[in-house]
């Protein structure tokens, strides 16, 4: 039994250790992008000045709606906590734009833009630079290769268990123990073996949730798996007490917005004082919802506020994507909750923990550390093996001595 476990443990991991290695590496590039990205870029992400009070929001919205073409919109901007983090406004295209504005000069200090060693990984970590359309039709091979070397990297780690486990049983601290003082071949067996225990719990779970991104078949078992029926990214339809904060049934946010003067009434003129208030109508009520928000939630990260409907993140450990959704009057800015985050659809809870226990995020900077190092373990394991395998087709006879020994 144990021949044949090595026998698949070898011949699978041979023609894939060379992508798995690389799927791997650029993982662990990844995981502290975010805050490498801002120290290289400080004077994008960071106001130089802070001061006691910032600019309002619909001040800077129209300063940067100003300074975009007509086909470009904006759809939301996010506030953090940090006081010393810019806002960062998101764009209607092109995918993912933003620009970040210094609040209180309302200059725009840059836009979002991947560092090309990021983007570099990022494509190799999720394609394998195959340089076909990620998000089009039609099979894509880099995106086929990383799912199958993943997937053949969950089988090799079990099978390295099957292999390592009557060792263990005979000195469970000797197979766990990487040895300095018996040459090059001694330490890197060690870290073969050892090294691809003290990682297994990780590069499994990272292997295991990042299954979820290349095969529908086995996104759909894993969610059934946990007890979840799949279904598309939705924090549910907006409950009547939502339409009508927007005013769209002609509730009370309808009666608000005529009274504030936004937008037209029944005769169809437009009531308030003239061009001022037709100028800052679109981000008005901006403002005074994130205000609200804000007093609501002091400790959140970040909050971002759209056209009619705001996010507010609720932290950084657990589900690192957890927050509860609102609705708001774009006339008046009553605001509504639409979806608190435990009301949430199960399939949107679990993708964001799909997502924290892949990243790390699940506990702050201490499991991402604890993830960089499996993710680079994870990368040796082909090299290491790769290494004993050759030493042992150069060797095989002095091999099968030691064995039978």
């Amino acid at each position: 039994m144990i021949k044949f476990f090595r026998k698949i443990h070898l011949w699978l991991s041979v023609p894939f250790g060379v992508f798995i290695t690389l799927i791997c590496f650029s993982g662990a590039m990844l995981i502290f992008e975010p805050e490498i990205t801002r120290a290289i870029k400080s004077d994008v992400y960071y106001a130089s000045e802070v001061k006691d009070v910032a600019l309002p929001i619909g001040t800077i919205l129209e300063e940067v709606k100003s300074a975009l073409p007509d086909s470009v919109s904006i759809t939301g901007v996010t506030v953090f906590k940090d006081k010393e983090r810019t806002y960062q406004v998101n764009l209607s295209k092109p995918r993912r734009a933003s620009v970040f504005v210094n609040q209180y000069t309302g200059q725009i200090t840059g836009k979002y833009e991947r560092l090309a060693f990021f983007s570099t990984m990022f494509k190799l970590h999720r394609w394998l630079l195959d340089s076909a359309n990620p998000h089009g039709d039609g099979v894509k091979i880099g995106k086929m290769l990383v799912g199958v070397s993943t997937l053949i990297f969950v089988i090799a780690l079990i099978s390295g268990i099957v292999i390592w486990w009557p060792r263990a049983k005979r000195g469970l601290r000797k197979s766990l123990s990487i040895s300095f003082f018996n040459g090059w071949k001694g330490f890197w067996k060690g870290l073969h073996v050892a090294g691809g225990m003290y990682a297994l719990i990780f590069v499994l779970a990272m292997s295991l949730t990042g299954l979820t991104w290349s095969f529908d078949w086995y996104r759909s078992a894993f969610y059934a798996i946990c007890g979840v029926e799949h279904t598309p990214r939705n924090f549910g339809q907006p409950s009547k007490a939502s339409s009508e904060a927007r005013g769209e049934h002609g509730g009370r946010g309808g009666r608000d917005g005529n009274r504030h003067g936004n937008y037209r009434g029944e005769g169809g003129e437009r009531h308030g004082r003239g061009g001022e208030r037709r100028r800052h109508s679109e981000f008005g009520c901006w403002q005074q919802v994130y205000d609200e928000l804000r007093t609501q939630n002091p400790d959140a990260p970040q909050i971002t506020i759209g056209q009619e409907s705001a996010t507010v993140t609720l932290g950084e450990t657990g589900n690192s994507r957890a927050s509860d959704k609102y609705e708001f009057n774009r006339r008046s800015g009553e605001l509504t909750l639409n979806t608190a985050y435990h009301d949430a659809v199960a399939a949107d809870k679990l993708r964001g923990w799909i997502y924290s226990i892949h990243t790390g995020s699940l506990g702050g900077i201490f499991t991402r550390i604890i993830w960089l190092l499996g993710a680079l373990l994870g990368a040796s394991l082909p090299l290491t093996g790769y290494y004993i395998w050759i030493k042992h087709l150069r060797h095989p006879r002095k091999e099968v001595k030691v064995q039978n020994k």
